[in-house]
């Protein structure tokens, strides 16, 4: 009577199988390590979302228990806060968010276009000093704000813009964000160069180019620069605040501070009410564009 033996690599796969069930079966170091990466991460994120749930928390109690209860936890809940904020100040708070919107959007249409027209040009032209220009443009990136916040004041008011929104729109419009240049740039690099070769033998001319090939394919870089310029624009409190005085103009980020009055009582309930409405948009344009936001990092290389 003779006995089959199992060929070396059933017997070798049979052996590795029950190695690997018992290795299921027994929680290993890294599902340790696993948890307790998840517990840190949980509890650093609740450290820094304390400050936004004591916002929101704080938006929903009466105005003279804010300060003297700074917990969490309450149950004393009241939307008289949202109530008197909407129609607390000289205007309804509408108002405000709509100059905010306003601003907003026109910011982010100067800078689509005109940086995008700017990265183009130094992605894929060829003219004389093209490098040091690129490296002239970068340094605006490193300039403070404050370097020439008096000169641009200076020429606004020369023209006739103060109490507008010209100077907080029309800068847009000629690629001072020398940040969404940079990460055009480095999108429109990272293209096939075929692609345009191809238009160029086809008889395509560089606006053409532009217009039909590399805005189509520059989507996530777009978005990101989109998303960027409506949170940095509609967060803003110096720029509005230097070049409004008319409080019809304002946007919510100043008008907030018409809650505050150093002569008589302020009202934190409404102010704190008021500031989690104008958050609102930021946090609806984040969710939605989060995953353009991680494409345009991803495809431009920037860290």
């Amino acid at each position: 009577m003779t006995t089959e033996t199992a060929p070396p690599l059933a017997t070798e796969l049979i052996t590795t199988g029950k190695a690997l069930g018992r290795r299921r079966r027994r929680p290993g170091g890294a599902t340790v390590r696993s948890i307790l990466k998840h517990v840190v991460l949980v509890v650093v994120s609740i450290v820094m979302l304390y400050p936004l749930i004591w916002l929101v928390v704080s938006s929903l109690k009466p105005n003279d228990e804010i300060f003297r209860d700074l917990s969490i936890f309450t149950t004393d809940l009241t939307l008289d806060n949202y109530i008197s904020g909407w129609n607390g100040l000289q205007q309804p708070f509408a108002l405000y968010l709509g100059n905010s919107m306003i601003i907003s959007v026109g910011a982010i249409i100067g800078n689509l276009i005109s940086c995008s027209l700017a990265a183009f040009a130094f992605a894929r032209l060829r003219f004389r000093y093209r490098n040091l220009w690129f490296a002239v443009m970068l340094t605006g990136i490193m300039l403070p704000f404050q370097v020439v916040l008096i000169p641009q004041f200076v020429i606004f008011q020369q023209l006739g813009w103060l109490n507008t929104f010209l100077p907080l729109i029309v800068p847009k419009f000629l690629a001072t964000d020398a940040f969404f240049v940079f990460l055009m740039v480095q999108f429109i690099r990272a293209l096939p160069t075929e692609i345009f070769e191809a238009a160029r033998i086809d008889g395509a001319g560089h606006f053409r180019i532009y217009a039909q090939i590399t805005l189509p394919l520059m989507v996530p870089a777009i978005a990101t620069t989109a998303i960027f310029t409506f949170i940095w624009t509609w967060g803003d409190f110096f720029g509005p605040l230097i070049y409004l005085r008319i409080p019809e103009m304002f946007p919510a980020q100043v008008a907030l501070k018409g809650f505050l009055d150093a002569q008589e009582s302020s009202n934190y309930g409404a102010m704190f009410a008021m500031s989690v409405v104008s958050l609102l948009p930021l946090f609806i344009v984040f969710l939605v564009g989060q995953r353009f936001l991680l494409r345009g990092f991803a495809t431009t290389g920037i860290k």
